[in-house]
């Protein structure tokens, strides 16, 4: 395949065509698979051979793509995109004609991700070059992958194992790739809700079914909805593969905040385990009620989380570290009525700057609205009254 003629690559396309071989069909239309690297291959004109072998519109794709590979070879990823487009926009028409058919659907997961990977590249050389802005290239990406989307989830035959249908959720998933990178976030919704509705959603291949969870629990934790997000993201944890480290990873820089905001928090194990040291701090300053701590460790790895988008979520941690530290004031003074003094005492102590009485009273009434603490404020007399039986419900727990 390294070396082949276009002759005997396009007798290869055509072959696969004609026994609706869609695997191999696809491998030929791939940019994982090594033709691409094939000089032989690489043509900048190769529309009349492509017309001498294969109908209309299998000769447009497959001129499209060896034009793409032509373009990637001398790192023109912009030209590339725009022949990627054409694969995508002549295979739809190959797909919608095939009505009763879905032999295609691996040549649609591999020309839809080239799309979005393409589309990714050309984006970064316009940016260089000052032709347009981040995600531009992105944005019209995945208005093309709606159609296909549309075009499987139109599908209403009642037969299963031919439907279109299975490849609604490989394309969701590429659209979320793109929402999440150009934070179109409330995008995903109807095509959440599409999924959540189809009586396929049980069936797909767990990969694809991991990588949907995964965002729809990242979207979750966005949204606050963080029990929501827990069960997402936990399934996505569980069920990724032990051999996928990288993975893994990446799913606990999302499931490790909420989990904390839960009130359940990582082993330090864990965190070495995955080699996310970076929370341990943040867990060791909620669990002790260490607000000085919790900000020093959120701005010392600032970068990091930021860069994972999860800054904003951590400093939510506050609430529960507020509530570990009044705890401890309870426990010191041993009554149930509290002065409101001690607990500006303690936030002073802790060097949370611009406190005053009425900030205390702010942050002891949400700590009661959200259930951390039960009890009440007694304006007249300046204290807090805390229940006499479980004042400060149980939040630790441990992520195995």
């Amino acid at each position: 395949m390294a070396h082949i003629t276009i002759n005997q690559y396009l007798q290869q396309v055509l072959e696969a065509i004609e026994s609706k071989d869609g695997l191999f069909c696809a491998e030929l239309v791939s940019f994982k698979h090594p033709h691409v690297a094939n000089p032989r291959l690489q043509l900048s004109n190769p529309e009349y051979k492509c017309q001498q072998l294969l109908e209309v519109p299998f000769d447009e794709i497959f001129a499209a793509h060896l034009r793409c590979t032509y373009a990637v070879a001398n790192h023109d990823f912009i030209e590339g995109y725009k022949f990627q487009t054409v694969v995508v926009q002549s295979f739809l028409k190959a797909f919608q004609a095939h009505k009763e058919e879905n032999w295609a659907l691996p040549i649609l997961y591999a020309v839809t991700l080239d799309l979005r990977i393409f589309a990714n590249s050309a984006d970064q050389q316009l940016v260089k070059k000052g032709k347009g802005k981040l995600g531009d290239m992105l944005e019209k990406a995945a208005e093309l992958l709606m159609s296909c989307f549309r075009v499987c989830a139109s599908d209403t035959r009642a037969g299963i194992d031919d439907s279109k249908k299975w490849g609604m959720l490989f394309l969701v998933n590429q659209l979320f790739k793109i929402y999440f990178k150009i934070n179109k976030l409330h995008l995903c919704k109807p095509l959440i809700r599409a999924i959540d509705s189809s009586n396929l959603k049980d069936e797909y291949t767990m990969a694809q079914r991991l990588t949907f969870k995964y965002y729809v629990g990242r979207k979750a934790m966005f949204d606050s909805d963080f029990t929501q997000a827990e069960e997402y993201l936990t399934f996505a944890f569980e069920h990724c593969h032990r051999s996928c480290q990288k993975n893994k990873r990446m799913i606990l820089i999302y499931l490790l905040p909420v989990k904390m905001l839960l009130g359940h928090m990582p082993t330090i194990q864990l965190l070495k385990k995955y080699d996310l040291m970076q929370f341990s701090e943040v867990t060791k300053a909620v669990s002790e009620g260490n607000v000085l701590l919790l900000n020093d460790a959120l701005t010392k790895h600032e970068t990091f989380f930021i860069r994972c988008g999860i800054f904003l979520i951590l400093e939510k941690l506050k609430i529960i570290t507020y509530r570990n530290l009044f705890k401890k004031v309870y426990l010191i003074l041993k009554t149930h009525q509290l002065s409101l003094d001690a607990f500006l005492l303690a936030l002073k102590f802790m060097q949370v700057e611009d406190v005053d009485i009425d900030e205390v009273q702010c942050i002891i009434a949400n700590l009661i609205y959200m259930g951390h603490m039960k009890g009440y404020i007694s304006h007249q007399h300046q204290k807090l009254v805390v229940s006499k039986q479980n004042p400060f419900p149980p939040l630790s727990s441990v992520i195995n």
